[in-house]
């Protein structure tokens, strides 16, 4: 790590330590006022919005997505590192929220029987943060879908890793409470839905056309193709960097991914994915 990155990781590490105790684990928020559960809407930097979490939940979103650092014993909710702040912590904005709304129960959105989805994205170094991420995971591990035993145990959410993931030392734990964001050349290879539950990737990785005209018919059976090929191994399929402002263009990529059952459909404009969905 670059010095001057070393010396701003000690000094908010030391902030942090200094913090008065509750503080660090502030109160949850309110209880949100849930919307109507919309199982392929997935929010993107969910982080980024006035009320993290929440405003997701009250426009029915079921995958929400955080970027963390590990910085000393916290994970800092944050996309770039200079922009970390003592109290976004994952805990404060995502697990004590999400513990309060789970409060025993088997699901986030009461009678909804799909699965809620917590998108961990890491920033820091994969190995340590991911360790990290696993021993906060386990003071809530009850609300968790979790690994154990070669035997995938259910829970009303699934934390899924991507970023700088550590596939080996994932791979290789006995027990887990996380699980593996794959790529779009993981599909169809040898790691199974228990391990990667979850393939992602950038649309333009992928495909050529970004909504403007038809979509040309290979590109469509490709999506067809690679959605299948996902569900047949018991994964879902989400993709990135799709077109995002309101207009023709993202109406019509957003329409090719519904009628191709892609599982995560990616956005930062909540009520317009709403809109979308609901209609």
């Amino acid at each position: 790590m670059h010095a001057s990155r070393v010396a701003v990781v000690t000094a908010l590490a030391a902030v942090l330590a200094l913090v008065a105790p509750g503080a660090a684990h502030a109160a949850a928020a309110p209880r949100a006022d849930l919307g109507e559960p919309l199982a392929q809407a997935h929010a993107h930097n969910d982080y980024e919005h006035d009320r993290p979490l929440f405003d997701a939940l009250e426009h029915g979103f079921t995958s929400v997505e955080a970027d963390v650092w590990a910085v000393g014993d916290e994970l800092m909710v944050a996309h770039d590192f200079w922009e970390i702040r003592p109290e976004r912590t994952l805990r404060n904005l995502y697990l004590d929220p999400l513990r309060e709304l789970v409060d025993g129960g088997s699901e986030v959105y009461p009678g909804w029987d799909g699965q809620f989805q917590l998108l961990v994205d890491i920033k820091s170094a994969g190995p340590r943060t991911w360790a990290l991420l696993e021993e906060q995971l386990a003071e809530y591990e009850d609300m968790f879908v979790s690994y154990s035993d070669g035997q995938v145990q259910p829970g009303a959410i699934q934390a899924v890793v991507s970023g700088n993931r550590p596939l080996d030392d994932m791979a290789a734990a006995d027990e887990r409470l996380s699980f593996y964001d794959g790529r779009a050349g993981d599909l169809g290879g040898d790691l199974p839905a228990d391990l990667m539950p979850l393939v992602s990737d950038n649309w333009s990785n992928v495909f050529d056309w970004n909504g403007e005209g038809p979509m040309p018919e290979d590109e469509r059976a490709r999506l067809h193709e690679m959605t299948e090929q996902a569900h047949e191994a018991g994964q879902r399929l989400r993709f990135w960097a799709t077109p995002d402002a309101e207009g023709e263009a993202r109406t019509a990529v957003w329409t090719e991914l519904r009628e191709a059952d892609v599982d995560h459909i990616n956005t930062d404009d909540l009520p317009g994915l709403q809109d979308f969905l609901s209609n």
